[in-house]
Parts: C-alpha cells; sequence; structure tokens
C-alpha cells in the first residue's frame, strides 16, 4: 500500500479491543467513454453555483426518454422507495422467524394488503407471547441486487429496522451491525450521511439529526450531472449547445471530466469509510465535477495482515490500488492529459444495469490495454469474447462489514495465494484516500470518529488521536476536538474545567455543548448542564437525544414542570423515543402522581421488555401504590439480567 501516505504509527504498548458505536447513555461504465480529452477545470459549470437548484429527474425524462428507461433499472435507480410489494425483492411464503440469540427475540416479515410490517416478539418456556411488538416498514433501501433492508418513519424522524433480506442466499436475518449481540431494534438512526449516499438529494430538517423534511426515491439523474435547474431552463427556451464541438457547461457531463474530477464523483458513494467534513460543510454539498476534498476526506484503517479483505462499498478504495489504475492515472500528470486511460466508466456504463452489461463489454475494456495474448489462461483460445477477464482478475469475495454477500474485488489484479483469514491483524493505523490537503485538525477527527464509530484498536487510536491534537494552536481550534477527546475518554472534569474558558464565546457545535452538557450531569452540576444542554438544543432543535438529556437535567435541578414539557415534547414528535417515557414516568413520580410515572413504564417495557432502569422505577410505583406483588415480580425480572446486582437483593429482601 505504499501510494498511499500511511497516518500515524503508535508510539504506545498496543492493546487491542473492540470498539462498539458510541452510545449517549441517559441518567434513569463503460468501454465507448473516452475519459478526459476535453476535460475542464471545475469553476467553469455554471451548475455548480449554489443559486443553481436540484429539479428531479422527472424533469430529465421528457427529453432523455430512452436513458430514463434503462437508468431505472439499474442499482442506483433502484436504491430507494417507499415499501411496496414490487419494489421488495424478498420472499415472504414459508418464512421463519429470525431468532436472535443473544437477546432472546424472534423477527418476522409479513404484508397486510399493500403494507409491509416486522414484528418482534418473545416466547416464554411453554412458547407463550411474553412481549410483542410490530412496526410498519415505510421505505426499502437497496437496489436487491445484494440486500433490502428496511426503513421506518415517525413523523419524519428515520429509523432501520432489524431484519434485512440477504438476496444472494436468498434469506432474511438481521442487518449488518445488529449480529452478535449488537442488536439495537428499532432505534438505530437513520442521518444524512447514509441517506446520501442511497438517494438524491434528500433534506434534514437539521444536520444533526434523523428528521428528513424531502426523501427523493432513489439515486437519480443530478447525483452525476450535479443541478440541472440551468439546464432545463436553457432547453425549454430553445437554445442548444453543439456537444461536438465543446462542453455545455449548464450540466456535469462526467466524461469530460478529468480522471481525477471523475474518480471523486464515483467515490463520493461508492467509498465507505470514516468521513471528516470540512468546517461548515455537508454531505450534500458536493456537486458532480467539484473536488470531493474540499468537502469531505474519507478515512479508511490499515490494517498488517488483512490487505485482502474487502467491504461493501469499497470500490472506488480498491480500484485505486490496482496497478492498472496507477499505471493509467500517474499522480505526476495534469488531470486534463488526454491520454488517461482508466477509471469507473471505462467499465461501467452509468446509464445500464450491470446485469444487462455483459462480460463482451468489461472484457472489450481490458483489450484496451491487454492482448489477449498476454493471459497465460488463454493462450491457447481463438477469442476472447468467451473468456471473463472479471471473474478471474477481480474475483468475488465475501466482505467483512455485509454478511450472507459477496461482490467482485475492484483492485485489478494477477490471481494469487489466497491468504490464510485467520492471520493476525495488526492495526497500522488510517490513511485518507480521497488525498485531500490534510491538517491536524482534519486528522485528530478522523482518529476520535474511528474511535466512536468503528470496531478496532481503540486505545491506539485515542493516543494517535491526541497526538494530532496536541499539535494544534489555540483553544477556538482545539476546544471542540479536546473536548470530544475527553468525552471518549470520560473525563468529565477537564471537560467542564475548559467550559469555563468559553462561556463568552459564540458557539456553533452542538456537539461541543451536549458534551460539556453531558460532563456537568455526570459530576451532578446540573445547572450548569442546563446552561450548555439548553444551548445544544437551540442549535440543534431536532435532536430528540439532546433533548431528553435536557428535559431531563431540568428533572434532576428540581425544575419539573419545565422537564416534563420537553419530554412531552419529545415523544409528541416520536412516541418510540428510548428513554422518554421512563424518564416522564420519573418526573410524575417527584409529583407523587405514581398512577401517572405506571403508565409511562409501561409504555416504556411494551416498546423495550429489558429496559432496566423502567423495571426498577416501576416496581418503586408498585410498593407506593401497595402493589407488593407486582413490584417484587419486576424486581425477579432484574434480578435475572443482572444477578449480581446488590442493590436489587436488598429490595427483594425487603418486601419477602
Amino acid at each position: 500500500m505504499d501510494e498511499y501516505k500511511l497516518i500515524a504509527l503508535f508510539k504506545t504498548k498496543k492493546i487491542y479491543k473492540p470498539i462498539l458505536g458510541f452510545v449517549f447513555f441517559l441518567v434513569l461504465g463503460m468501454a465507448q467513454f473516452q475519459c478526459g480529452d476535453q476535460a475542464h477545470t471545475t469553476h467553469q459549470y455554471l451548475n455548480h453555483d449554489t443559486a443553481v437548484h436540484y429539479v428531479g429527474m422527472d424533469a430529465c425524462k421528457s427529453c432523455h426518454l430512452d436513458i430514463y428507461n434503462t437508468f431505472i433499472e439499474t442499482g442506483m435507480g433502484q436504491s430507494f422507495a417507499p415499501a411496496s410489494r414490487q419494489k421488495s425483492a424478498a420472499k415472504y411464503k414459508h418464512t421463519q422467524p429470525v431468532y436472535d440469540a443473544h437477546l432472546g427475540f424472534y423477527y418476522l416479515p409479513f404484508w397486510i394488503g399493500d403494507s409491509l410490517y416486522i414484528k418482534e416478539f418473545q416466547l416464554g418456556p411453554n412458547q407463550d407471547t411474553l412481549h410483542q411488538r410490530v412496526e410498519r416498514v415505510d421505505y426499502i433501501i437497496g437496489s436487491g441486487q445484494h440486500t433490502n433492508s428496511h426503513l421506518s418513519s415517525k413523523n419524519g424522524y428515520l429509523y432501520q429496522l432489524p431484519l434485512t433480506w440477504y438476496t444472494q442466499l436468498q434469506k432474511w436475518d438481521l442487518p449488518p451491525g445488529f449480529e452478535n449481540g449488537r442488536n439495537v431494534r428499532f432505534s438505530r438512526e437513520i442521518g444524512l450521511e447514509c441517506m446520501s449516499c442511497h438517494n438524491a438529494i434528500p433534506k434534514v430538517a437539521d444536520n444533526y439529526s434523523n428528521l428528513f423534511t424531502s426523501i427523493p426515491n432513489g439515486i437519480d439523474c443530478e447525483r452525476c450531472h450535479g443541478p440541472g435547474e440551468l439546464h432545463v431552463k436553457e432547453r425549454l427556451t430553445g437554445s442548444k449547445v453543439d456537444t461536438s464541438k465543446g462542453a455545455d457547461f449548464t450540466i456535469v457531463n462526467p466524461k469530460r471530466l478529468g480522471w481525477e474530477r471523475q474518480t471523486d464523483l464515483c467515490q463520493r458513494c461508492h467509498l465507505q469509510g470514516n468521513a471528516v467534513l470540512k468546517e461548515g460543510k455537508q454531505f450534500t454539498d458536493f456537486r458532480p465535477g467539484q473536488k470531493l476534498a474540499d468537502y469531505f476526506n474519507v478515512f479508511m484503517p490499515n490494517y498488517k495482515g488483512a490487505e485482502q479483505e474487502i467491504i461493501m462499498a469499497s470500490h472506488a478504495q480498491r480500484l485505486q490500488q490496482s496497478k492498472c489504475f496507477i499505471k493509467s492515472n500517474p499522480s505526476t500528470v495534469n488531470e486534463s492529459n488526454p491520454a488517461l486511460k482508466l477509471t469507473c466508466i471505462n467499465c461501467h456504463n452509468p446509464h445500464v444495469s450491470v446485469k444487462k452489461t455483459g462480460t463482451a463489454i468489461f472484457n472489450k475494456a481490458c483489450m484496451n490495454c491487454h492482448l489477449p495474448s498476454a493471459c497465460r489462461e488463454i493462450q491457447q483460445k481463438a477469442s476472447i469474447t468467451s473468456q471473463n477477464c472479471v471473474a478471474c482478475h477481480m474475483p468475488k469475495s465475501g466482505t467483512v462489514d455485509i454478511p450472507h454477500v459477496t461482490v467482485h474485488d475492484h483492485k485489478i489484479s494477477i490471481p494469487a495465494k489466497q491468504v490464510d483469514a485467520k492471520s493476525i491483524k495488526t492495526f497500522m493505523g488510517l490513511y485518507c484516500v480521497t488525498k485531500g490537503n490534510l491538517n491536524n485538525n482534519d486528522l485528530a477527527q478522523a482518529y476520535l470518529n474511528y474511535a466512536e464509530k468503528f470496531e478496532g484498536a481503540q486505545q491506539e487510536v485515542l493516543d494517535s488521536a491526541n497526538y494530532f491534537l496536541n499539535q494544534l494552536d489555540g483553544i477556538a481550534q482545539a476546544a471542540a476536538i479536546q473536548i470530544h477527546y475527553w468525552f471518549l475518554k470520560n473525563n468529565h472534569e477537564a471537560i467542564c474545567n475548559l467550559s469555563q474558558k468559553l462561556k463568552n464565546v459564540q458557539h456553533t457545535d452542538p456537539w461541543m455543548c451536549y458534551r460539556i452538557g453531558q460532563s456537568f450531569f455526570n459530576l451532578n452540576n446540573y445547572s450548569e448542564a442546563i446552561s450548555w444542554l439548553e444551548n445544544a438544543s437551540k442549535l440543534a432543535p431536532a435532536n430528540l437525544k439532546m433533548q431528553i438529556k435536557l428535559g431531563t437535567a431540568y428533572l434532576m435541578n428540581a425544575q419539573v414542570e419545565k422537564g416534563i414539557a420537553v419530554l412531552k415534547k419529545v415523544l409528541q414528535a416520536n412516541a418510540n423515543t428510548d428513554d422518554a417515557w421512563t424518564n416522564l414516568g420519573y418526573a410524575y413520580a417527584l409529583s407523587a402522581d405514581f398512577k401517572g410515572a405506571l403508565n409511562c413504564y409501561n409504555q416504556e417495557l411494551q416498546l423495550n421488555p429489558f429496559h432496566q432502569q423502567a423495571l426498577l422505577n416501576r416496581a418503586a410505583a408498585y410498593l407506593n401504590l401497595g402493589d407488593r406483588i407486582k413490584a417484587k415480580s419486576d424486581l425477579l425480572k432484574l434480578k435475572k439480567l443482572d444477578p449480581k446486582n446488590e442493590t436489587i437483593a436488598q429490595l427483594l429482601s425487603q418486601i419477602q
């Protein structure tokens, strides 16, 4: 991997342990395309102006019907849609429930009329139903070539549901990331980073929430050609451009871009990794023909001993590691060099489904550089057309991030001996695939994001983050990153001390305010926590987790009415929000309204029968209402969930 600059070696003792996604705990191409021969600088494209708007695929359809009809059959065209029988690639007859052995839940998909549902249930020793929850599927995400995953919308808040269809094996199973005891059931938020690759240009209420105000149906023309408002207006006035003589600058034609901008366009979505946004930028800001690294950089982990492992959306990363790519696109040449030969669209016509492209087209792309006689496997063959270059030099492989899926490895190479899958993997650091001009701020954030979101060598990752953090100067530059680092290290006292220097600074980062507020909360300084959490909530009013934490801080600071008002507002936005019912029940208990508290705890336990705080609080409510039998029942459930909890044992002994 010497073609990439590895970032940060570690000076500390290596410690290997898995990193779970961070949880905020609450209280209670094609051969006929030629590349780069008429490349232009990005500022010449008029639809890069932010005043030019997206108009949707139907506006393109009227003039480009033939392309539209083939594009909607592609994986991109089928990437996202409302749940329907037509959209679903799954089989439902004779389906057996999927069982999560870690939590003891079963999951079963079923239709009622034209509506798709997923049922979660739990069975007792006598096969009696102990728990049942049913959620409607509002959207299906994924073309169905590999998977269909399922989303629910709660007043615009999007969540992934705990069941996925794996097409290649024709089976239902838990979604990626829900396996091996990591099942978050119905609470995985789907934010803009995810949706901006699986869709056209969705819109969120604010950039820190999963509340969507607009969701198009799948990837459309403008994701590759840029916003079409100006182009459509020009065509409607009768204005035309002779594209045989030059580019039409009202719209981006990717084949006219140089190889670097073509690569950026494809790897905007075909490069899954640790994305670090530039300050003030969002995932939907990038437009085709622009430099991706001006908006965000994507970092990938480098593991020694795992060079052959691939992830699902690693196409751009792996292609750029190929000798074919490196020799065709040397970094020493200008991006408009007409001699460049290889980018994604040499093999893939984005307007035609890969299922209909055909082996001969892919072979022809290879034959632009390689003669059939160069391949040892076919030296005795008269024709290349009956062979399959891809099958040999881009073999299918399983992915480390998505179970039950195989994809073609886009690192074009001569077949080699398979590496032992059980070989020891050593984390060497992160490297930047998008090759932006990196600074210490970018690098520190990359390691912090990796530690928070991905599994890996956490201690080493945080040590590297700290190394780059120490290179930053000034409170204004380093404060948010420093606080993020200390938050992951649970150093809440240091965060609170630093916050005193930030009181008179105007803040624009809600996560920094939230982390400071959470730190004061953890140290039982609720009045200071409220001040920072109010700032966070104002900056990200649609983020329900921030709102719940603010409401809970009000309760802990004896501002019960304010706490109740905030928690009720959260539940009005989404009645299934984790922890809100438990904290609202606590508010009613503070007011000695134990029947109201009991109703809230019942609502929470209907959503999550294993919610330990809700069970404990409900037991207390039962005791206050004089029902010792039901209180004991809840405490026995808690003892089974947490056998070593001395507090539960003491409570049980008191009510025997």
